[in-house]
């Protein structure tokens, strides 16, 4: 097996260096053969190609087994046309990685933003290659315009191709979990594309009469996920309100810093962090790596699940287990779950752990 590790900007090269330990520590207690190549993306690559990403980075990920990729800035980017390449929309477009999964779980060990007594075991699965988002929805331009200084457009893209795959991907985790899927959308007032988005949800749940489906709207959803977050199993998405909900549902469970995320397609996936690149801190040693450990975990999981490989998904079970072992104890945490120890410390205690 091959991975494709990219550090990125800001923190990235801290946590992937933490994941990394800990990937090394499963690579040699379940024999699973990884080997890892480094290449650049973001801003490192700017300065030295002249674009955030190049085209043969995307290429050559497709012949990797898996991806690892880094936080990136994408918000002091310049513009595309002088380089400033959306590194994540690339590799979802590049790569067709059209499921983005999101899981959000309390622990009992780890203060939440919760109300008492209530706790969250939930996974977004989020469309990530159309919808709203501008740079991924054209075959050819940007789907923003300003006709004057005075007006911009957007044009929102969503397929009943898109909608339905991501709609099976999610039932098909459902099966595996408690078999409950809730569509969100906002029918009432998009008609047309969330109109056919839960059309398509209904006609794939169609195929798993064993999985129970509902839908709520997006704006009702963020205040169920307050009250009765013990509600949802597994929740399905369009492209923003999958990405907004998701990191609602992990700061609630405790801090976007402890939720791990995967982008993948029927052949590819990624490890990526839920959370972004956080430059004021970055280069201290300080950062929480656990969102990319975790993300990494994912990974192995999905090689395992897709290739039938049984030592896979045991190595991501162990790296799991793993940080949560060394989360229990307060003086092993992060500085920003209250304990002492650096991004570097925390990467070494749970590869010990492992």
């Amino acid at each position: 097996m091959k991975f494709l590790v990219l550090p990125g900007d800001g923190i990235g090269p801290e946590i992937i260096s933490a994941s990394v330990d800990v990937l090394e520590a499963a690579n040699k207690k379940f024999d699973l053969g990884i080997e890892l190549e480094y290449d650049e993306v973001g801003f490192v690559s700017l300065e030295k190609y002249g674009t955030t990403l190049r085209d043969e980075v995307l290429e050559k990920a497709k012949s990797f087994d898996g991806v690892i990729l880094g936080t990136q800035q994408h918000a002091d980017y310049p513009a595309p046309e002088k380089g400033g390449r959306n590194v994540s929309a690339g590799f979802r477009v590049g790569l067709d990685l059209y499921a983005n999964v999101r899981p959000a779980r309390t622990r009992p060990f780890i203060e939440s933003n919760m109300r008492a007594g209530k706790s969250m075991d939930l996974v977004i699965m989020r469309e990530a290659t159309e919808g709203f988002y501008p740079d991924r929805n054209m075959a050819r331009g940007w789907a923003e315009v300003m006709p004057d200084n005075d007006m911009a457009l957007s044009i929102r893209k969503i397929t009943r191709k898109g909608s339905e795959r991501i709609a099976r991907q999610a039932f098909t985790l459902a099966m595996k979990r408690r078999k409950k899927v809730t569509a969100i959308h906002k029918s009432n007032s998009f008609h047309m594309t969330d109109g056919l988005f839960l059309e398509a949800v209904y006609d794939v749940a169609k195929q798993f009469p064993e999985v129970e489906v509902d839908d709520m709207l997006v704006d009702a959803s963020t205040a169920h996920m307050v009250r009765n977050p013990e509600k949802f199993d597994v929740l399905v998405a369009t492209n923003f309100y999958g990405d907004i909900i998701s990191d609602l549902a992990s700061e609630l469970a405790g801090s976007l810093g402890l939720a791990g995320s995967i982008m993948a397609s029927d052949d590819n996936c990624c490890a990526q962090a839920q959370h972004g690149s956080a430059p004021d801190i970055a280069g201290k040693n300080v950062a929480n790596p656990v969102s990319m450990i975790l993300s990494v975990a994912m990974l192995l999981h999905w090689i395992g699940e897709n290739k039938s490989m049984e030592k896979y998904i045991q190595a991501a079970k162990a790296m799991n287990d793993a940080i949560d072992n060394v989360l229990r104890d307060e003086s092993k945490r992060t500085r920003d779950l209250g304990g002492q120890y650096d991004c570097s410390g925390f990467g070494e205690a749970v590869a010990k752990e492992v």
